[in-house]
């Protein structure tokens, strides 16, 4: 699947959206892609977790685990964990910070994807990571279906995509005047107020 017929099924899914957004890190960008609408289709979920199963499988890592950041990576990291023949489980954050529950463990020296839907700033990705390295786990791989820092974002291990663009983000005190003359919508799911 290349990066357009991955655009397409966001696009289908009326998942690529343009307009003014607050994004979960706080920066605001004139494109949104929401995750979520794009992954309630099981069939769609299964075509892209397959082709970045692919993709992941081309660099010849091995997996023994696929570890998520809740919200966002939870039915991804389940998918591609599906599809790759291992366990798939999630972090989520407690009093700000991610933690592992629910009987969640990480065997010590195992092998983990840290596995993402969107990356914008790698911040979550980190964050998931650190968390990962403090249980013992060895994070021989990272992956994402889009990353939209056009393949700055440093997430801390060798970050697969399933596609990369380059969508635009700023500080709000550095909006540009086509975007302050938008209100800022905040569709993610971390609660921010616009």
């Amino acid at each position: 699947m290349d990066q357009e017929a991955v655009l397409n099924e966001f696009r289908a899914a009326g998942a690529l959206l343009e307009g003014h957004f607050k994004l979960s890190s706080g920066l605001h960008s004139p494109v949104y892609l929401q995750c979520a609408k794009v992954l309630m289709d099981p069939a769609r979920a299964g075509r892209l977790c397959g082709a970045f199963v692919e993709k992941l499988r081309a660099t010849g890592v091995e997996i023994d685990l696929v570890v998520s950041p809740a919200m966002g990576g939870v039915v991804v990291g389940y998918e591609v964990a599906r599809q790759l023949g291992t366990l798939g489980i999630f972090s989520e954050r407690v009093e700000g910070e991610f933690a592992l529950r629910r009987g969640f463990e990480i065997p010590k020296g195992a092998k983990v994807l840290m596995m993402e839907d969107i990356v914008t700033t790698g911040l979550s990705s980190r964050e998931c990571i650190k968390t990962i390295n403090d249980w013992g786990g060895n994070v021989v791989a990272a992956g994402c279906l889009i990353n939209r820092s056009g393949g700055r974002a440093e997430v801390g291990a060798p970050l697969t995509a399933l596609a990369t663009i380059d969508a635009p983000t700023y500080k709000p005190e550095d909006l540009p005047a086509d975007l302050v003359a938008i209100p800022a919508i905040k569709p993610g799911s971390r609660g921010l107020k616009s």
